[in-house]
């Protein structure tokens, strides 16, 4: 987990919530997750994961996030952004969560 101290000038509050939940669903290379379930397991909206979700995958060096679909919930098809995490991403399996 991330302390609040040292992204709390990049990130607001919301941001540090889903950049940790993204930490411990990524571990395993890229996984697609859809907003109302991220939304129930940090205890945020939907609404507010999906915001935060759009703003993070321009800003999030940590993570490439794109908007993949939408039924139901916006689908996020997110992958580690680090050469390593870009290398592990192209020999790793897509985790659907």
């Amino acid at each position: 987990m991330y302390p609040k101290s040292r992204f709390s000038a990049k990130y607001n509050e919301n941001q540090i919530t889903l950049i940790n939940y993204l930490k411990e669903q990524v571990h395993n290379g890229r996984c697609f997750l859809k907003s109302k379930y991220i939304a129930k397991d940090v205890g945020l909206s939907s609404k507010e994961v999906g915001t935060n979700m759009a703003i993070l995958s321009e800003i999030c060096p940590e993570f490439l996030i794109e908007r993949y679909s939408y039924s139901n919930s916006t689908t996020w098809l997110v992958s580690p952004g680090s050469i390593q995490g870009l290398q592990r991403r192209m020999d790793s399996p897509v985790a659907i969560v």
